[in-house]
């Protein structure tokens, strides 16, 4: 049985699944059922001094859409858009204290942990409410530069404002820091272009880890009213932003050597491992479960181990960034990699009833013969990829170009860089043509 367990900024977690700061830790009996279901951790909503940032929450507005934009009405897909508009913890951050003190006890007796977020309006409240998660006992603390909606908010500076300049970060993550003794981990903000930078800055300031990333600002529109959804501009995460959340977390392992807790883009169990083999030391986990429910994290948490151990993973550590370290630097380090050409399994073809492959090779690498079946022009085909993907069959597969091959007239890149005039001049994946080679058609 996989080892689930991880040690992060130097507290031990039974499992890398912890419940992000939103709405499902905004409660004290939620976030006990978080730990109930087998979180590792969760983490508060943002306490504040910011009373705007209270009240924002009391005007919360919820958006759940498909991926047509339309609002799901029912059973949630996998590939959905969370909108929201919401703020910080409706509750003063002192009026927590003894709730702090009684879910941190309560996590503890489930080997799990209580995290604070803080989200203040100066410096000292920084530091008060750091303070206050550090004198309730928790073992470390968020400090929240991601959020998307303090730039909204009319005098408000916060959240993602901070979490855009380096300086700013810096100044709030040292003092901060100076001020508590427990682990500081920055949340970033991916409405910026220099993330990595940011991570940079506030490790400098002594920061034990960061976030990546908090949700992005977007805008969505009902096109049947041509209204915007919820009034204007809000908040917006889901599975569809795995990937650029995926690339932060690449970057920021690879650049920076700090410990990451990957969020923004997780559904299952399947997501985590993607967060972890990027290098995510532990997840968060947060959308997901405003429209699923906390009895979704055993999901997440048994898919996890059940994965590791159908692949022989025998714990985390031995996943942790892995496709990162077998990534390429940059595209010349792809360009230098063996050629390879499309190959195709004649046995389980469909052609002629079926040519999306022909018509989708922009190379003009691939073609149907009046016999009806395809053939492979090597001398044009490049190895994209495109037609392996776009097969509803199964029947190509990529095959290595040897130096023999390319010897024969197989595509290789040319010394010149540019090739020659006339090579899409054969119209293969012309639509006449297709017709004309096409014994199906023909018979039609």
């Amino acid at each position: 049985m996989a080892d689930l367990t991880t040690e992060f900024c130097g507290v031990r977690f039974k499992n890398p699944v912890v419940v992000a700061s939103l709405e499902t830790t905004n409660s004290p009996d939620l976030m006990k059922q978080a730990f109930d279901y087998g979180a590792a951790g969760a983490i508060i909503k943002t306490l504040t001094d910011i009373d705007d940032m209270a009240v924002l929450t009391m005007n919360s507005k919820y958006c759940i859409m498909d991926d047509r934009g339309d609002i799901i009405r029912g059973k949630v897909p996998r590939d959905f858009k969370f909108y929201s508009r919401s703020g910080y913890s409706s509750t003063y951050y002192k009026d927590w204290i003894p709730d702090l003190k009684e879910i941190g006890a309560y996590a503890r007796d489930r080997d799990a942990h209580l995290i604070g977020s803080a989200g203040a309006r100066d410096i000292d409240g920084w530091k008060d409410i750091c303070r206050i998660f550090e004198d309730c006992g928790l073992p470390m603390v968020e400090l929240n530069f991601g959020c998307p909606h303090p730039a909204m908010m009319p005098g408000v500076h916060g959240g993602s404002m901070i979490g855009q300049v380096a300086d700013v970060a810096h100044e709030v993550t040292r003092q901060v820091c100076e001020a508590v003794g427990i682990p500081v981990m920055i949340k970033l903000t991916p409405d910026q272009t220099t993330p990595v930078e940011i991570a940079k800055a506030v490790k400098e300031a002594g920061a034990a880890a960061v976030t990546a990333t908090n949700r992005y600002t977007g805008f969505a529109v009902d096109i049947e009213t041509g209204q915007p959804r919820l009034g204007g501009p809000a908040g917006i995460g889901g599975t569809w932003t795995k990937p650029l959340t995926l690339r932060y977390i690449h970057n920021i392992y690879r650049d920076v050597g700090i410990p990451i807790a990957g969020s923004n883009g997780i559904f299952d169990h399947r997501d985590v491992v993607e967060f972890l083999m990027t290098g995510s030391d532990i997840v968060e986990v947060g959308s997901v479960l405003m429209i699923k429910g906390m009895k979704w994290l055993p999901n997440i948490i048994d898919g996890l181990e059940r994965f590791m151990d159908g692949h022989g993973y025998p714990d985390l550590e031995s996943m942790r960034g892995i496709a990162t370290k077998a990534s390429v630097q940059d595209y010349s380090d792809q360009f230098r990699k063996a050629r390879i050409h499309a190959a195709v399994n004649h046995d389980t073809c469909q052609n002629p009833t079926c040519n999306i492959c022909v018509q989708m090779c922009f190379y003009e690498a691939l073609s149907q013969n009046p016999a009806g079946s395809i053939d492979v022009h090597p001398d044009t085909c490049i190895g994209c990829e495109l037609c392996l993907d776009v097969c509803p069959f199964d029947s190509i597969s990529m095959e290595p170009t040897t130096e023999q091959q390319m010897a024969e007239g197989y595509f290789r890149i040319p010394d010149g860089v540019y090739e020659k005039p006339g090579k899409f001049a054969t119209r293969r994946n012309n639509m006449e043509t297709i017709r004309l080679n096409s014994a199906g058609l023909a018979a039609e």
